[in-house]
């Protein structure tokens, strides 16, 4: 061990010079600041930074008085819609962790969640109730006389059918409004006294295996929140529509910075382009995040859905899935700005981007979009990023070629998965976290990600990249999705097989035909896809394409049989 480091001083941390970092701050200061100002737009219903401020106290005093407080999880089932916004500030304020629930997983996987997680008190959103209700049956089963009942709360919703709300009621839920007058709204909340203390857990979608719960603490929340709007160049004030879901990564953590921006929150509780424009056009929308899948739909949007020309430049950060070029391309033509980010729930959502530079103006705009399609650069919030041959953890060299695992390290990563060390060591291993995916530097020392691990085509013994395959089918004018995975091949071990969604205009009669020729004219011949599949393409929650279900399908159908070459 080297010589302990030593200061110039000996002066030591006291009250006066030095706090726990915590995003809960952020609210107290913007109902300091901006009091009247708008905090959440839903429907109907405004909020201002004042009275999100005392309601978020008032849950926190509510869930503290029935000794819900450092140590409980509660968990919310429920979209984009205040209740979700409040509970990001309100459970942790009472000391609790709040746990953010994928509202369209089945019954089976929230039973699993819930019991892994201990949840002390459910919020759930009317619409949603049931499938609770169903979750709850299933860990009663399994429990049996071990049960205890959590505090059950439904979140009513003006935009719902209230037969749901009644039935909720009936079964002895407790409805959130009056779950809150049961708070103070002076609530002296407290924060943190080490910024290590969790703030959320997150479930990963354990395509494989039981999900993993990510555990994140306020002072990973607190900086990711600020460097969102650093490296977004986000304004004060800035309006920002919530089309991704705010239980996928914490709303990638905008949930608290629009409160250090004293931002407004416009809810959306089902993502639609006509929705998308219309909030646009008449609230002042400035910015927001979606999947690619979500910019797919808006540039791909009937003429009587969209409100066209944007009456202001509207930026758009996308992330959870490589962007096609094609995409980001449609996308700057209908002048959104987009930022392309990447990152993990077990990184707080994104923590990479693709850091524009002022030298890529003049370029075509083809080229802008080839090159804002890479992963990029790590966040300012983030310490460590590199791309290492997993055997030895050495950098790969900075050729564009050479492809490497991702690995992550700093503040903006997890604490660990909640009661899983075999999977902490394994994400942990040599002092990084490792992502899984796969990816090459740039000479610029941008990254560029090539693959998950598990998606590579191996074919012939040569790799194939699902991702470019992709890029390039993207550029089929028929074509408005596609996803590529590896179906079993008599001579080749493996080839790859295009599932495809065409445009509704589409002609299908030759289009399979088409899509080949077209592909054998773009990309090397062992890349061309063997066998293309029409139909939609099954997404999780956040609109990610559900690769290992297409790979079980495509299993299914048996190899491709050898044929003349």
């Amino acid at each position: 061990m080297g010589v302990a480091e030593r200061d110039i001083d000996d002066l030591p941390k006291n009250p006066a010079n030095y706090a726990p970092l915590t995003p809960l701050a952020f609210l107290e200061r913007a109902a300091l600041v901006h009091p009247t100002r708008n905090s959440i737009i839903h429907g109907s219903l405004t909020y201002t930074w004042q009275q999100t401020y005392c309601r978020c106290r008032q849950l926190a005093s509510a869930l503290a008085t029935r000794g819900v407080t450092f140590g409980s999880t509660v968990a919310v089932i429920a979209p984009n819609i205040p209740a979700m916004y409040e509970a990001h500030f309100g459970v942790p304020m009472s000391g609790a962790v709040l746990n953010a629930v994928n509202v369209r997983l089945n019954a089976q996987t929230i039973a699993f969640l819930l019991g892994h997680s201990q949840s002390a008190v459910i919020m759930v959103d009317q619409e949603f109730f049931t499938l609770a209700e169903e979750s709850l049956k299933i860990i009663a089963d399994t429990q049996k006389e071990k049960f205890r009942a959590p505090i059950l709360i439904v979140i009513a919703d003006e935009n719902c059918d209230p037969k749901s709300l009644h039935y909720a009621l009936g079964r002895g839920a407790i409805e959130y409004e009056k779950f809150m007058e049961t708070g103070d709204a002076n609530f002296e909340w407290r924060p943190p006294q080490d910024e290590w203390q969790s703030i959320t857990l997150g479930y990963t979608s354990g395509t494989t295996a039981s999900p993993k719960g990510v555990v994140l603490h306020h002072r990973g929340a607190y900086l990711m929140a600020l460097s969102n709007a650093v490296v977004w160049g986000m304004q004060e004030g800035a309006v920002y529509l919530w089309t991704l879901p705010m239980f996928h990564c914490n709303g990638w953590c905008f949930t608290w910075s629009l409160a250090a921006l004293c931002g407004t929150s416009v809810c959306l509780r089902q993502v639609s382009a006509k929705g998308v424009y219309s909030a646009i056009a008449n609230l002042g929308v400035t910015h927001f995040c979606a999947a690619p899948v979500v910019l797919n739909t808006i540039v791909n949007a009937p003429k009587s859905e969209t409100i066209l020309p944007l009456p202001r430049t509207v930026h758009v950060m996308t992330a959870g899935a490589a962007p096609p070029p094609s995409v980001l391309f449609a996308m700057s033509q209908q002048g959104f700005r987009v930022t392309h980010t990447y990152g993990l729930s077990e990184t707080y959502g994104p923590s990479t981007i693709c850091a524009w530079k002022p030298e890529w103006d003049s370029l075509p705009p083809e080229d802008q979009a080839r090159l804002n399609a890479r992963q990029g650069v790590r966040y300012v919030a983030l310490e460590g990023l590199d791309v290492v041959h997993t055997e030895n953890m050495t950098p790969v060299p900075a050729d564009g070629k050479t492809i490497g695992e991702i690995v992550f390290r700093g503040n903006a990563v997890m604490k660990g998965y909640l009661k899983n060390p075999k999977a902490n060591a394994e994400a942990f291993a040599n002092g990084w976290f490792h992502s899984g995916d796969l990816a090459v530097k740039h000479p610029d020392g941008y990254i560029e990600i090539k693959d998950r691990s598990k998606d590579i085509i191996i074919s012939g013994g040569e790799n194939i990249s699902s991702v470019e395959v992709e890029n390039i089918l993207y550029q089929h004018p028929a074509i408005f999705e596609v996803s590529v995975v590896a179906r079993p091949d008599e001579r080749w071990g493996e080839s790859p097989c295009a599932f495809v969604t065409p445009k509704p205009d589409a002609d299908v009669a030759d289009l399979a035909d088409d899509i080949m020729k077209f592909s054998r004219a773009k990309m090397p011949a062992y890349w061309v896809p063997k066998s293309i599949m029409f139909g939609p393409l099954p997404k999780t929650a956040t609109g990610k394409i559900q690769k290992h279900l297409l790979r079980s399908k495509a299993k299914e159908m048996g190899p491709v049989r050898k044929s003349r070459m």
